[in-house]
């Protein structure tokens, strides 16, 4: 019968259609799909040509779909795309004056902190260019969202689906999964893309994006930024290039900081889950002559529920932990820069950027549910102030050496505790204990009382082991004189 050929449509309805297109598609066959099978669709008031569009798209993100069926080379395109639209290049001219500035600021920087230059000469790049370098960090970073975001669609969508395709969704599992990945992964490139147009340095964002020991600027975004300031372009280029140092120095010295907050930022995102409501809902009224609703509803954040309280403490770990590296920059920046007359005005602009963001960057906050702008910057830059102050930046730096010396919320919230450990340390004074010490004393205490219990068992049964310890007491186990120290111990093993 024609009906049953699956080469021939004569006689099979639009549902019977459609189910042979989602075939074709999840064959993975990489072929075009047939138009007269498409014009067939209107019976299900389905636009032939969005549908075809649709399909090629969905084969092109399964077809590119990395590990875990997020498809981060798109994510890539895209941001590149949008970087390059109305991206310069580096002039001569430019690299010139930032590769001045950087010299300089290198040498005022070393009079103000104790941690030593870097060992990979900073660098002038383009908007691609920073897209390039940043995007493995954001993708590890947004990978446990995207995850997430994937697991919630399939699950949707096979709740949705008809009883009679049951089947087939199931086995289709992993393409559902990279639909809604690659739908994520495209977002995450249109705010990568977007967030290259805003940044001036490597180290705007308050997060290690670039790699390991580099400092770059963005001359294209740097004009836009000195553009309303009123303030000499050479005092501007001095000031990005010592921040941009500092950033990149402290990170390189202390090598387990970067480690310590991008774990913080995942830890964070592992704890995002989709708002399963709002998808089901969305999904029950989706009109597929609307493809944009979706994207729509990941752009406004509205598939992220509330934080749960242990997200809201990981947010308040993380912002601590950026506030204490930005401030710990702005006061080095601040010292360093003293010379420059404008030097204040600088500042105050550049912590009010941060403050406040911009478009790009609140976009990454409702795409991930993460705002990277930490609240407590001006507190922490106090603690350091005060720090600085009273011991000097060598004392200062050296907190930075191993991750149990670096302060944390509590000294922000009260320094001088912080200061006055820090001076004792300097007189040679033991410090102060403080709570953890007192914990850590008790607990060392009940393994010593623990450990001598065992060894009075051991002895009662006369085990060699002890045989010193019993010597030195003087007795043996029944009191008798065991010798004196110039002789060897009796043998108390059993016979």
């Amino acid at each position: 019968m024609a009906g049953d050929d699956p080469n021939s449509g004569d006689e099979q309805s639009p549902e019977e259609e459609f189910q042979d297109l989602i075939r074709q598609l999840f064959g993975g066959g990489g072929g075009d799909i047939d138009p007269e099978q498409l014009s067939r669709l209107s019976g299900m008031n389905i636009d032939p040509a969005m549908m075809q569009a649709v399909m090629q798209q969905l084969q092109g993100a399964f077809s590119g779909a990395g590990e875990g069926g997020i498809a981060w080379d798109m994510a890539k395109r895209q941001a590149l795309h949008i970087a390059n639209q109305d991206g310069l290049g580096v002039t001569t001219g430019q690299r010139t004056d930032l590769d001045q500035a950087f010299a300089l600021a290198a040498l005022w920087l070393s009079e103000a902190t104790t941690i030593s230059e870097l060992a990979t000469p900073p660098q002038s790049i383009t908007r691609g260019a920073w897209v390039e370098a940043t995007l493995p960090v954001w993708q590890e970073l947004a990978e446990p969202v995207a995850t997430s975001i994937a697991d919630a669609l399939t699950t949707a969508l096979s709740e949705q689906a008809p009883d009679d395709m049951q089947g087939l969704v199931q086995g289709a599992g992993r393409l559902m999964r990279t639909v809604g990945g690659s739908l994520f992964a495209s977002q995450l490139g249109q705010v990568v893309g977007s967030l290259s147009k805003e940044v001036v340095s490597g180290g705007d964002v308050g997060i290690p994006l670039m790699p390991d020991g580099e400092a770059a600027i963005l001359p294209q975004n740097f004009a836009d930024f000195g553009r309303d300031l009123e303030v000499p372009e050479d005092q501007l280029a001095l000031y990005a290039a010592t921040r941009e140092l500092a950033h990149a120095r402290l990170f390189r010295h202390a090598r387990w900081l970067r480690l310590h907050v991008i774990s913080q930022v995942t830890d964070f995102a592992r704890g995002v889950h989709v708002d399963t409501g709002a998808l089901e809902e969305l999904a029950s009224r989706f009109d597929p002559s609307e493809p944009e609703e979706l994207r729509r509803a990941l752009e406004s954040g509205a598939l992220l529920p509330e934080r749960s309280e242990a997200q809201k403490a990981a947010l308040a770990r993380l912002e601590n932990l950026l506030a204490t590296i930005e401030g710990w920059v702005e006061v080095v920046t601040e010292d360093a820069t003293s010379r420059l007359p404008s030097a204040q005005r600088i500042a105050e602009a550049v912590r009010r950027r941060r403050a406040v963001g911009g478009p790009a960057e609140r976009a990454l906050g409702t795409l991930v549910g993460l705002e990277l702008r930490p609240r407590r910057m001006r507190e922490a830059a106090a603690m350091w102030r005060a720090v600085t102050d009273a011991v000097g930046p060598a004392a200062r730096d050296a907190l930075w050496d191993y991750p149990d010396l670096m302060p944390g919320a509590s000294d922000i919230d009260d320094p001088a505790a912080l200061v006055a450990r820090l001076e004792a340390r300097a007189r040679g004074e033991e410090p102060a204990p403080d709570e953890m010490d007192d914990a850590l004393a008790k607990l060392l205490a009940g393994e010593d009382a623990d450990a001598a219990a065992d060894n009075s068992a051991d002895g009662s049964r006369g085990d060699p082991a002890d045989d010193a310890t019993t010597h030195e007491a003087g007795t043996d186990e029944a009191g008798d004189d065991t010798g004196t120290d110039d002789g060897p111990p009796e043998d108390h093993r059993p016979v």
